[in-house]
């Protein structure tokens, strides 16, 4: 018959070889006395279940390009510049292009990503240039029968659409050229329809071709390349920083590996870390009502905030995040006699800036890593993440201080307040329940689906949420996510702007 201390030192042996469960929680420091009603705390989780539920129901059911203000202009901006930027690819050394195509991938699918981006486009706008670009750019991408079959169809449609369909079939039809002086009127025509850039040089090259005016196509081609070699050069400018940052990030990577049983952490940075000192009831009970009320000042920013007022948006992130700190301060770090610097692991000395710097380019280098092998498997499953994800209309059209307070907003709020709230907090305080990565993961996923994103970029935000948190573990500090956080969302916007500004 089995004692009770054979059936107790069973269930500890049962605890401490679980997947799930935490075993390293340290025992509750501090004076704990206050009580949180039950029926709030289950009413707060019920709002933000719901808060969730209709973020994953708005990134679901609202059609993408309904959130945008002129997505014809914007979709015509980044396509024509996607298209320059493989010109100047194609004239690049060889040895370049080996590497940005080991960087970014297969030019022919962002091609075929695009003309299906202009299709759907297509079907929603009644702007005639969407589908003048759509024909112009399946014509480049060797589909010349679909754009003659568009032109075709649009005869039987009502002006200009009968105009634009000669422009299609005098620039790629095959069969004797139109005479001189039409094609000279087909030239004045594109100039009106199509903005200066890829499109526009495209079908002007081509017509230009048609009359054998020698002197028009090589001014055109030499305006092209000019602007397809600053493309590249910018391209290339920001391949070489990731590269750099790849390569000296893995070093480090690779180093910590390899001494990860060692007695000394060479990255370690602060003692407290995780699990926090707290009981697991009070934090889930600070969470859900910190966080009830974040979501509610959010949807009260999103609602009654003017949309064009970029310094008040920037403002809603540290606003929304506010309750949520002050409870955590007021129940979670003054009862256990800690300050934020020290239960949030800030306060890192001097003299370990070097290791600081190690646990940044490791955390760096891991994300660059991920991005790069998603998007290998998401361009061999024909699987994209859509435009509109990412284009952000003050980063690319805004005034220079639009801009700039977009940049606070996605490098410095962003960065800052979800690490506190989301890392700092939330799996903190899951790390008491549970082993790091069921942990890791539910605090990701919760995260992914805030940012409201398509099903790649869900992935994507998870996979930069589990290494947050990693490096959250294994530093002891949140200073590592914050600044690699910081840096995964300014290489973003120095893509968008140096590509699309």
């Amino acid at each position: 018959m089995d004692t009770p201390s054979d059936i107790s030192a069973f269930v500890a042996t049962r605890e401490a070889s679980s997947w799930w469960r935490a075993t390293d929680a340290p025992l509750p420091v501090g004076d704990y006395s206050h009580r949180f009603s039950p029926v709030i705390s289950v009413m707060a989780a019920v709002f933000l279940v719901l808060a969730l539920t209709s973020v994953m129901w708005l990134s679901l059911s609202i059609p993408k390009l309904d959130r945008m203000d002129a997505p014809e202009a914007a979709l015509a901006r980044m396509v024509s510049r996607t298209m320059d930027a493989q010109e100047g690819l194609r004239r690049a050394p060889a040895w370049k292009q080996l590497i940005l195509a080991w960087i970014t991938g297969n030019s022919e699918s962002e091609r075929l990503q695009a003309i299906a981006w202009y299709r759907e486009l297509a079907q929603v706008s009644e702007d005639p240039v969407v589908s003048l670009q759509l024909a112009v750019l399946q014509a480049e991408s060797a589909q010349v029968s679909q754009a003659l079959l568009s032109a075709h169809e649009w005869d039987r449609l009502a002006d200009p659409f009968p105009r634009l369909a000669g422009l299609i079939r005098a620039a790629y039809a095959e069969g004797a050229a139109p005479d001189r002086e039409s094609l000279e009127r087909f030239q004045a025509e594109a100039a009106e329809w199509l903005p200066a850039g890829w499109f526009y040089d495209r079908l002007a090259e081509r017509l230009a071709r048609r009359t054998e005016n020698h002197s028009l196509v090589a001014s055109i081609q030499a305006t092209s390349a000019a602007r397809a070699d600053r493309m590249f050069r910018l391209s290339w400018e920001l391949t070489l920083v990731e590269l750099l940052a790849m390569f000296v990030g893995t070093g480090v990577l690779i180093h910590v590996w390899r001494i990860r049983r060692a007695a000394s952490d060479p990255i370690r940075l602060h003692s407290v870390g995780v699990p926090p000192p707290w009981p697991g009831g009070i934090g889930a009970a600070v969470l859900l009502r910190g966080g009830a009320l974040g979501a509610l000042l959010t949807a009260v920013f999103l609602f009654y905030m003017p949309s064009e007022n970029a310094s008040l948006r920037a403002l809603a992130i540290p606003m929304s995040n506010i309750p949520l700190l002050l409870l955590a301060y007021y129940h979670l770090f003054r009862p256990s006699g800690l300050s934020f610097d020290e239960g949030f692991g800030l306060d890192v000395p001097w003299h370990r800036l070097g290791r600081l710097a190690a646990a940044v380019a490791a955390v760096v280098a891991a994300g660059l890593w991920g991005e790069w092998g998603m998007d290998r498997l998401a361009e061999y499953w024909q699987w994209t993440s859509h435009w509109t994800e990412w284009f952000d209309a003050d980063l690319v059209w805004g005034s220079p201080a639009q801009a700039f307070v977009s940049l606070i907003e996605y490098v410095v709020f962003a960065p800052i307040f979800e690490e506190l709230a989301f890392r700092g907090l939330l799996f903190a305080i899951l790390r008491r329940k549970f082993r790091f990565l069921p942990a890791a993961l539910i605090s990701a996923g919760i995260f992914g689906i805030a940012h409201g994103y398509g099903a790649l970029g869900l992935v994507s935000v998870c996979w930069s949420g589990v290494l947050w948190a990693w490096i959250y573990e294994r530093t002891g500090s949140l200073l590592p996510g914050i600044l690699a956080h910081a840096i995964n969302n300014l290489l973003v916007c120095l893509t968008v702007m140096a590509l699309l500004r």
